[in-house]
């Protein structure tokens, strides 16, 4: 058995979870369900970012507790991932004791390397990104480059991380494991960003309290970005319990994140890792942005995708797979709301929803919902056992590439070469004949097989909808009790219900 170690960015909760939050936590989910359905050893983390100098403002505007403010706001996502079924192992806040530890001791790690000196720091500031830009970098706007938002000059006396002492190994690691960051435009922008000036990384302020204490240093606090990247080992219980979940799973099989804080995670998560003695995570996948009907979505514009109404308006399953089929992982994507009814009504409706009920109601009228007496196997059976054998191939291969459109693409060309066996093998031809009975209950039975393939391949995306294909094809839950890593037949298909006419699984949207 392996291990598989998945976390998203622990997301910041001045505000209530977007589109943009849920598509990397489905990406999670994704990943986690389908290795735990291969019997890796699974930890699937994410959680909420609670600290620093936006928390404490908008705290103040609202005329409470900055404590106030993010225990409120950090169950707005543990509701949303409820109403999504993300079924993550730990949910880790920043404004934990155990979280708060952790980040003291790897700052003393720092201390210790003699990696960290007192200085003073003057540049532009984004309160929202909670990130220094440089005049250059401003390109003139007065404006951040990220957001685009006005930027503050700030000068405070800080304590600063020697980055640039670990120039030349993050270098060396980026040329020596090119799958360390993904996909590989985000390589080659770290590669040109690293291998220019890098400088030494300013860690804490003044400005504000609400954060974690630089030890030994009064009156600083850690700068919000290093409190948060220790997350990742914070709740593996780095460094208290090296001996447990931390030496079962860290390094991290895979850092997923939004193109945008990119530099956060494969410049300074890595170089701070090096000084702190700990291994480096094994990938860094950045996704893209999503835009609504071709425009960036934004507060101003009032154009966010709120997954909470997508899912009440047309079901949760539904809105998985758009998520996870309209785009490349890794690319921009546009969430347009023509697009979303069209896959549906098209992939879901049509394809999937009308072989289930066809396979369904064929067995339940022609077979009494029972496989029972003999079955007589032909060559096109055979033929459709290796597509589905080549289907859950290329599927392994998606995922282990971080493809999850593709994957999807190889599930749903099954789902057509499933619906071209029966059109070809006509059981409703069959069944007119009483001497090819035998033939028409191993139709049937394939065509069903192949349904129970087919929930197994989409219950990483689809849970609730793989497991009333189960059910439906009259099989036992839970789904996961098969080991499907261990053979790819047919013969694993063996009903224990009566099957009968089922209703539409997805309804069209109109």
């Amino acid at each position: 058995m392996g291990k598989f170690y998945v976390t998203t960015p622990i997301y910041y909760v001045n505000d209530a979870p977007h589109v943009g939050h849920a598509y990397t936590t489905l990406a999670a989910d994704v990943l986690a369900r389908y290795w735990k359905l291969q019997g890796e050893k699974v930890f699937f983390l994410t959680g909420t970012d609670e600290h620093g100098l936006k928390i404490q403002r908008e705290a103040r505007k609202q005329g409470i507790s900055a404590q106030e403010l993010v225990d409120r706001n950090a169950e707005h996502f543990k509701r949303l991932w409820e109403k999504m079924n993300i079924q993550y192992d730990d949910f880790i806040r920043t404004t934990e004791e155990r979280h708060i530890k952790a980040v003291s001791a790897f700052l003393e790690k720092l201390q210790t390397a003699e990696d960290v000196y007192l200085d003073a720091y003057e540049d532009w500031y984004c309160v929202p990104c909670e990130t220094y830009w440089t005049e250059t970098q401003l390109e003139g706007s007065g404006n951040c480059p990220a957001c685009r938002r006005p930027v503050e000059l700030l000068k405070e006396q800080s304590y600063f991380f020697r980055m640039s002492k670990y120039r030349d190994q993050l270098l060396r690691h980026l040329d020596q494991h090119p799958d360390f960051i993904q996909p590989e435009v985000r390589w080659n922008e770290i590669k040109s960003f690293a291998g220019g000036e890098l400088r030494d990384l300013s860690i804490s302020r003044t400005t504000f309290d609400w954060g974690v204490p630089i030890p030994g240093a009064k009156g600083h606090i850690t700068y919000v970005w290093v409190d948060a990247l220790v997350n990742y080992i914070s709740a593996l219980g780095w460094p208290e319990d090296k001996e447990g979940k931390f030496a079962a799973f860290w390094p991290a099989s895979v850092h997923l994140i939004g193109k945008d804080i990119l530099r956060h995670h494969a410049v300074y998560w890595p170089c701070l890792l090096i000084s702190a003695g700990v291994a480096l995570p094994k990938t860094i996948f950045a996704h893209g942005w999503w835009t609504n009907e071709g425009q960036k979505m934004s507060k101003s514009l009032g154009n966010f995708i709120d997954p909470n109404t997508m899912i009440k308006d047309f079901g949760l399953d539904a809105f998985r797979y758009f998520l996870m089929r309209e785009v490349a992982f890794g690319q921009d994507g546009d969430f347009s709301l023509e697009a979303f009814k069209q896959r549906i009504n098209s992939d879901l409706a049509n394809d999937l929803g009308n072989l289930l009920s066809r396979v369904c109601g064929m067995i339940s009228r022609y077979l009494d919902g029972k496989f029972t007496g003999s079955a007589e196997s032909a060559e096109i059976d055979f033929a459709l056992l290796d597509n589905l054998k080549s289907a859950d191939q290329e599927v392994d291969l998606c995922f282990k590439n971080y493809s999850f459109h593709k994957a999807l693409i190889a599930i749903w060309e099954f789902v057509n070469q499933v619906n071209k066996y029966i059109d070809t093998t006509a059981p409703w031809s069959l069944a007119k004949d009483p001497g090819k009975k035998a033939r028409l209950t191993n139709v049937l039975q394939c065509s069903a097989a192949s349904l129970q393939a087919i929930a197994l391949m989409l219950f990483p995306f689809m849970p609730q909808s793989a497991e009333k294909i189960w059910i439906q094809v009259g099989l036992e839950l839970p789904l996961t009790a098969i080991n499907w890593s261990e053979e790819k037949t047919f013969s694993r298909y063996c009903p224990a219900q009566t099957i009968k006419k089922v209703e539409p699984l997805f309804p069209r949207i109109v």
